[in-house]
């Protein structure tokens, strides 16, 4: 029954809208967390060090933490490959050209694929920066996610990546909320309205809250 499920146009679709969903939550999640940095280097390690001992004692230390991240990864994946293998289908279902063109859509639709590729990049950088530190520039510091925080963004390049790919996630968001809001049979005509105002103000707040780091770095209020 899964296999029949996942071969369905349909159950791609769901998988995507699902997968979508937490990692939505993850992001709010982690932009919240990641404004405490305006509370000062005490408050921002400690809640570092807290997300790595969350559960304790039930949980060993970073279990729930690689549980979260174990969540993610199948998210990714399943996002990105049921995503690919959608568009290789609606490719094969429409090999010739339209003879009258499409309808015009959102900018949000038209760059939906390269927004992902865009944000599937961002994360392997992202990581590799802050979390093993092989990229990380000014010396990583083991147990200091402040410092290497700051660290990055007083690089230029730093900023740039960041700034495009949050850019991206406020893109991504607007549309894939509603879209996955539709497959889940959330929509209607009396909800689109509602729905497309809270997509558009996720898309606003994540967008914002992210790009408040970089901005605070640059302009010292981070320092």
């Amino acid at each position: 029954m899964a296999r029949t499920v996942w071969d369905s146009s349909v159950g791609k679709k769901t998988v995507m809208a699902v997968s979508g969903l937490i990692m939505l939550l993850y992001l709010v999640a982690h932009m919240i967390g990641n404004l405490k940095i305006f509370f000062g280097p005490g408050e921002f390690n400690h809640y570092a060090h807290w997300l790595r001992t969350v559960g304790e004692p039930f949980m060993h230390y970073e279990w729930t933490l690689w549980l979260i991240r174990v969540v993610l990864v199948v998210a990714v994946v399943a996002h990105a490959v049921s995503a690919y293998q959608l568009s290789r289908r609606g490719i094969k279902a429409r090999p010739g050209k339209y003879v009258h063109k499409k309808a015009r859509t959102s900018y949000a639709t038209r760059t939906m694929r390269w927004g992902g590729i865009i944000l599937g990049l961002f994360i392997v950088w992202h990581l590799l920066d802050l979390t093993t530190g092989t990229v990380h520039s000014g010396g990583f510091q083991e147990g200091r996610p402040y410092q290497n925080v700051v660290d990055t963004f007083s690089t230029w390049y730093g900023n740039v990546l960041y700034i495009v790919a949050m850019l991206a996630v406020g893109l991504h968001v607007r549309h894939g909320f509603w879209s996955a809001a539709q497959t889940l049979g959330a929509g209607s005509r009396t909800r689109d309205r509602a729905l497309k105002a809270v997509a558009d103000g996720l898309a606003l707040l994540l967008t914002a809250g992210f790009i408040a780091v970089p901005v605070g770095v640059m302009t010292g209020v981070v320092s």
